[in-house]
């Protein structure tokens, strides 16, 4: 059984990645539905909760149906973090989170974020501030260094156990490679493997099959893995992947009207929790990811896209779902790059 703090998350979690502009609580709503063991919020500005700014406090949201949830926190002074760290725990989450491996420069070249992996004395003492002000568990997200040359995640991990962390998730590439190349788990598996690491231990980066995460699973014998942009318009990645490490069977693939379905319900959410103009206008970015791979799809694609309202957009799903009917779509990784997604 895999805990983080008192929270059990079964023998081999799979965790859904928080990504910016993605992860919110409409999507976390499919991915919970369809296998998500652990989820994190999009993550959140320190120096934004601070200043009570309308964006970063709409992120602290979270509902009953997403536990155990983590919200996640980035920045780049010691003392907002550990403020920010004691308005996030009253949101009432399962647990906080640290970003230090988003690349993106308008994060990194901020000082948060991966820019970290820099100075590890200073991301030593920002993740004890955390960790001082909330009782709730606190969790890290990083990458495996700043730079092939300058690759020190083993040494993190010893540091950020020592103040306090209670699980560590590493993303197998550098700051350097951002999200180009393949993930490396090498290094990752050298951490679960060190006597001294006796926390939970997750990969990230490239999992997109259930049978890499099956052969990744035996190959680096980490506690579990953490799933980002193959859930993007495919949240049944993760019923997938558990069916397969059971039966060593796939799943068959979802039909037009499970697509169809899991989009309309998205949809609905991001309208309740948005409001009906920005809920409808954010939930564009997801039609493409939903219905990836669909022969002639482009007319459906700018008609839902150019849709302003609800009944106009629930008739264009009606009929996709009878043109379409009966067509088996295998799953095809989206391959996207959003900033946040580290």
């Amino acid at each position: 059984m895999v805990k983080i703090g008192n929270i059990e998350l079964g023998d081999f979690p799979l965790l859904l990645a928080p990504m910016e502009d993605v992860s919110d609580p409409p999507f976390r709503l499919v991915c919970k539905e369809n296998g998500a063991d652990l989820m994190y919020t999009e993550f959140i500005s320190s120096e934004g909760l601070i200043r009570n700014a309308a964006k970063s406090v709409h992120k602290l949201d979270i509902f009953e149906y997403e536990r155990p949830i983590g919200i996640q926190l980035f920045g780049s002074d010691v003392d907002t973090m550990g403020e920010c760290s004691r308005i996030a725990t009253a949101a009432k989450p399962d647990l906080i989170d640290i970003n230090y491996g988003c690349p993106v420069k308008n994060v990194a070249c901020k000082g948060a974020g991966a820019a970290l992996l820099q100075d590890i004395p200073k991301m030593a003492a920002m993740t004890a501030a955390v960790v001082k002000a909330t009782h709730l568990p606190v969790t890290v997200k990083t990458r495996l260094g700043w730079s092939e040359e300058t690759k020190n995640v083993g040494e993190v991990a010893e540091r950020l156990q020592d103040v306090g962390i209670q699980a560590l998730t590493v993303h197998g590439r550098t700051r350097a490679q951002m999200y180009k190349g393949d993930a490396d788990w090498t290094l990752i598996a050298k951490i679960k493997e060190n006597p001294r690491i006796h926390i939970p231990i997750f990969g990230n980066g490239d999992i997109d099959s259930p049978e890499k995460a099956l052969d990744y699973k035996n190959r680096f014998g980490l506690d579990g893995i953490m799933i980002g942009r193959a859930a993007i318009g495919y949240p049944w990645i993760f019923n997938e992947i558990k069916h397969y490490f059971k039966t060593g069977h796939h799943l068959p693939s979802p039909s037009i009207s499970q697509r169809v379905e899991a989009t309309r319900k998205h949809l609905a959410f991001s309208i309740r929790w948005k409001g009906d103009r920005l809920g409808i206008l954010e939930m564009r970015r997801h039609y493409s990811n939903y219905f990836k791979g669909l022969p002639n799809f482009k007319e459906y694609r700018m008609r839902l896209v150019y849709s302003l309202e609800w009944q106009e957009i629930s008739d264009i799903l009606d009929e996709i779902t009878i043109v379409y009917d009966g067509y088996l779509l295998e799953k095809q990784l989206v391959k996207v790059e959003y900033a946040g997604i580290d």
